[in-house]
């Protein structure tokens, strides 16, 4: 396979005719991929420890992946299911708050085997698929918190950095099977995890506006906007990317502007 060659535009959608499964597309960024991949024209296959009711075009599949036999059943099963998978969203994880201190080794242990090893796990399964596919395209969920320090976030931190570092290895080793593996990096996503942190906070109306006023344009990212940035990345007319790392974050990675009201 030769990355970046031409191909003739799909009659219904760039992505007709290619079957992509994502991992936790039960809610959040993950469903909102997983419908907008549909929308496009893709085959789509969610994988989430709990799917719960799908929009009508989304096949789900229970998959916990931090289970090796639970991902091999359920990779296959998709796959067998859609035909084949093209484009694997790695999107499954969890969050964690506190300092280095804070998280017991149990917790630490935990966040990786979902964050990290579920992206080791569920690729790998797909790897048979992908090396058959003429479009095989890996996206990984990262976050501003690889590459920005964040106050409270030392687990969830380290386990974004490594998915970063992953995502460009995996890109560097599959890349002369035309297996592109990109990564996108949000910003605080207004997402169910982010509504509990807010639900729990002691006033979730400061906590909401004081995330709003951490981002440079004012606000959380979008779902959807996330959604779009992977299905960018995931896209054959995107087949120069590879080892990229794309910011949905608002600004939050690279901008730096005077406070909005200086005293």
């Amino acid at each position: 396979m030769t990355m970046g060659s031409e191909q003739e535009a799909p009659s219904r959608g760039e992505f007709a005719g290619l079957r992509a499964i994502v991992t936790g597309g039960g809610s959040g960024i993950g469903l909102a991929t997983a419908s907008l991949l549909a929308e496009r024209g893709a085959a789509v296959a969610v994988l989430d420890l709990r799917p719960g009711e799908l929009p009508a075009g989304l096949a789900g599949f229970a998959v916990d992946v931090a289970d090796d036999a639970s991902v091999t059943a359920g990779v296959e099963a998709a796959a067998k299911r859609l035909g084949g998978i093209d484009i694997v969203v790695n999107n499954a994880g969890i969050g964690a708050q506190g300092t280095v201190e804070d998280n017991d080794l149990d917790e630490w242990r935990r966040v990786f085997e979902i964050n990290v090893f579920g992206i080791v796990r569920v690729t790998r399964a797909a790897l048979p698929y992908l090396r058959r596919s003429t479009s095989p395209a890996v996206v990984n969920t990262c976050s501003i918190a690889a590459t920005a320090g964040i106050q409270q976030r030392a687990l969830y931190s380290a386990s974004k950095g490594a998915v970063l570092s992953l995502t460009q290895a995996m890109a560097a080793d599959h890349i002369a099977e035309g297996i592109r593996v990109n990564c996108v990096t949000p910003g605080t996503a207004d997402t169910p995890w982010v509504g509990r942190l807010l639900d729990s906070a002691p006033d979730p109306a400061a906590e909401r506006a004081a995330l709003n006023a951490r981002q440079p344009h004012g606000r959380l990212v979008a779902a959807a906007e996330v959604a779009a940035g992977i299905a960018y990345l995931a896209s054959p007319s995107s087949g120069s990317n590879t080892g990229t790392v794309l910011p949905v974050d608002g600004g939050m990675q690279n901008l730096r502007l005077r406070p909005r009201n200086p005293q």
